[in-house]
């Protein structure tokens, strides 16, 4: 089953995510505690908001050096992913740097408004244990501004305008940009994939 816990960050999505991962029968924690997150079979990290802000609350609370260490898998959701990663061009703040690559706002068209908000299918890059069941038909749900340019980590896509990472893995760290917890089927299936992970 594992014991599963997310990452107290102050995301608005910590709610949902228990609810969506209760309904797997899959009960998780959210803790702060460095000590209580090392412990964990599976760390998830959540993420709703600003880059700067997220960034600020991970250093006061020392998680900012936990996360890089950790060698059980993460889960970075939405803003969680980007943190992974380097750098974010939202408020120009260094990240966990465990992933390479930065994160850049969305292009703004006409008839393509930032943020992306909706429903969308994943263009699949290459094989992983997180994407598996998973196919081109499969809807996931974005909320965003910024992302992630297609890298060497990522396993899925996405285009809204330019391409960009809907989904990626390095090492022990997987992130993906969409909310699992609100994208239906496909979303319990990753989530329950993640679970599966050892």
């Amino acid at each position: 089953m594992g014991d599963i816990v997310i990452v107290a960050c102050g995301g608005a999505n910590i709610a949902s995510l228990k609810f969506a991962l209760e309904r797997l029968d899959v009960p998780a924690e959210v803790s702060s505690d460095s000590q209580r997150i090392r412990r964990a079979s599976h760390v998830i990290l959540p993420g709703v908001g600003a880059a700067p802000d997220a960034m600020a609350r991970l250093r006061s609370s020392g998680l900012d050096t936990l996360i890089p260490s950790l060698t059980q898998p993460v889960l970075g959701i939405c803003l969680g992913m980007q943190l992974l990663h380097e750098a974010s061009a939202e408020g120009s703040v260094r990240c966990l740097g465990v992933i390479p690559g930065e994160t850049v706002r969305l292009a703004e068209a006409p008839g393509r408004p930032v943020p992306h908000m909706g429903w969308n299918t994943l263009d699949m890059e290459r094989p992983s244990p997180l994407l598996d069941g998973l196919g081109a038909r499969d809807y996931a749900y974005f909320v965003h501004s910024y992302a992630v340019p297609p890298s060497a980590a990522t396993i899925a896509s996405c285009r809204y305008g330019a391409a960009f990472s809907a989904c990626v893995a390095w090492r022990n760290f997987y992130g993906v940009q969409f909310h699992p917890e609100r994208s239906a089927a496909a979303g319990a299936r990753l989530l329950r994939n993640f679970i599966g992970l050892h």
